[in-house]
């Protein structure tokens, strides 16, 4: 199960290596505050473990609202998508690379989770609302793996910091 740190790490160096190596000529768009915002939209679907906590205590909690459920459903994601194309055609190109940062932040979340486990332990509702039937892979309790996430954080950070010391002289900054 990935912790909330992997989430939103994940998140910004992907989109920070995609900002570095391929958007080259328009790293303007993907701004460090473009990064921020696709750290927050990493952990985005986690939001309804708060939402849940916060119905529980009026006793309004949902099936749905529970962990793992609407918000780890791929039409959450999407929802963003929408809007940011409708943003680029208006040629709003900043709003609408905002809009595509947290579309992909929250597919990401919800894929790590389907692959090496999170959400539900019943696995992510793939195609709701058409469907409430849930699949996951969750790789690490199948590998017996459980405690590997803690260990991933502190090498992904250690191995994203040689990349930004190497890429962009941290140091230099220090």
């Amino acid at each position: 199960m990935p912790l909330a740190v992997t989430h939103v790490l994940l998140t910004i160096i992907l989109v920070d290596l995609y900002r570095d190596y391929v958007m080259k000529n328009h790293k303007k768009l993907l701004s460090m505050h473009t990064l921020l915002i696709a750290g927050i939209a990493g952990l985005l679907p986690d939001i309804d473990i708060m939402i849940n906590g916060f119905l529980t205590i009026f006793n309004m909690g949902t099936a749905l609202l529970q962990h793992g459920g609407i918000t780890h459903t791929p039409l959450f994601g999407l929802i963003f998508l929408i809007p940011g194309f409708i943003l680029w055609k208006q040629n709003k190109h900043k709003l609408a690379t905002i809009c595509f940062v947290i579309t992909f932040g929250i597919l990401f979340h919800i894929f790590l989770d389907f692959i090496l486990g999170g959400g539900a332990h019943t696995g992510i509702m793939l195609f709701w609302p058409i469907s409430t039937a849930t699949f996951k892979l969750h790789i690490l309790r199948q590998l017996g793996m459980a405690n590997l996430p803690m260990a991933i954080d502190a090498i992904i950070l250690l191995v994203w910091l040689w990349h930004e010391e190497a890429k962009h002289k941290i140091k230099d900054f220090i």
